[in-house]
């Protein structure tokens, strides 16, 4: 019988594996960090001599010379290994461009905020130019004391004496 296109499939029992792709996640990237460290070099250098030590003089050989099981079991790890650490690159990547867009909308904010308060500074700088300062007000009296007292008629015997 030919499917028709404009007609749902049944339904079908597949034997279907869940898995959880955010802690698949997780350990791809506990997995990549392992990989990424000098532990992990000293581990993998213990396992290769152990094995080429094992495999050269013992009596017992399970992987004589050419040592292509050891190959086989290196090239397995790897097969491994390089996509589970893509996989935690990807990850990293996505959180990365997350976090920069979030920088870039704080940015954003934070810039016209900036260009609000240098309007609102602006616009202080010219209303205090309007209004009378500290400062003004005392060298306006200062002004008005000094020509006060030039003009000011000198009382009798004010400095002279008494002509008599």
């Amino acid at each position: 019988m030919t499917e028709r296109l404009d007609q749902p499939r049944e339904l079908t029992y597949r034997l279907r594996l869940y898995y959880d792709p955010e802690a698949f996640g997780r350990f791809s990237e506990r997995f990549a960090r392992f990989l990424g460290t000098a532990r992990f070099i000293v581990y993998m250098t213990v396992f290769v001599t152990v094995w080429l030590v094992w495999n050269v003089f013992a009596p017992y050989k399970f992987d004589p010379y050419p040592f292509i099981f050891l190959t086989l079991m290196l090239s397995l790890q790897a097969s491994y290994a390089a996509p589970l650490i893509l996989l935690a690159q990807n990850r990293q990547a996505d959180r990365d461009r997350i976090q920069y867009e979030q920088d870039r909308v704080t940015a954003e904010r934070n810039q016209a905020e900036i260009e609000y308060l240098t309007r609102e500074i602006a616009g202080l700088r010219m209303a205090i130019g309007e209004v009378a300062t500290r400062d003004y007000i005392r060298s306006e009296l200062q002004r008005l004391q000094d020509e006060l007292s030039a003009d000011a008629p000198r009382s009798p015997g004010a400095g002279s004496e008494d002509p008599r």
